[in-house]
């Protein structure tokens, strides 16, 4: 009987690449329809607070930021301007997200883009063991070390959501 060849996101090929160990995990989904973190990380039996989602914004400068934040928190724009030193910043319009990142919305990865982009987690991100975080497709997940994530993609830590 011939094993099943698990499918490779361009995010875990960029992983093994670099040598990173990580678990990838999947979630079912119905194909075009993006599943709200919360959901993905109960349906893959996870804390909401190690599963992080990807958001993008775009700062009165006009660069692009991205900002990593526990699923089930929101991001503070206030505080996201403040951490990257912008006057003020605004969440990208949907259909901009796959030209900025070569990804879709509810698949997208600080992994991969298509430019580096400041990124920054929320702080809470240093202290959680394991973060979880798209692989770059809708359902599909990869689970690592926060630190190497971070030091990947040259993040860096902030108080970064609503209270």
């Amino acid at each position: 009987m011939a094993k099943q060849k698990e499918e490779k996101t361009n995010v875990m090929r960029i992983l093994e690449q670099k040598g990173i160990a990580y678990t990838a995990h999947t979630y079912e989904h119905e194909e075009g329809v993006a599943v709200d973190g919360v959901t993905v990380a109960r349906s893959l039996g996870q804390d909401p607070e190690c599963v992080f989602k990807t958001l993008v914004a775009r700062g009165a400068s006009k660069n692009i930021y991205v900002f990593v934040i526990p699923v089930a928190d929101s991001l503070d724009l206030r505080k996201a301007a403040r951490a990257v030193g912008e006057k003020s910043i605004e969440m990208v319009q949907v259909k901009e997200i796959n030209a900025l990142t070569g990804y879709v919305r509810g698949g997208c990865s600080p992994v991969g883009m298509k430019k580096e982009y400041t990124t920054t987690f929320h702080e809470t991100a240093e202290i959680v063991d394991t973060i979880m975080v798209s692989a770059g497709k809708i359902g599909y997940q990869v689970e690592l070390a926060p630190a190497v994530l971070i030091g990947l993609v040259g993040g860096q830590l902030a108080d970064i959501t609503v209270e």
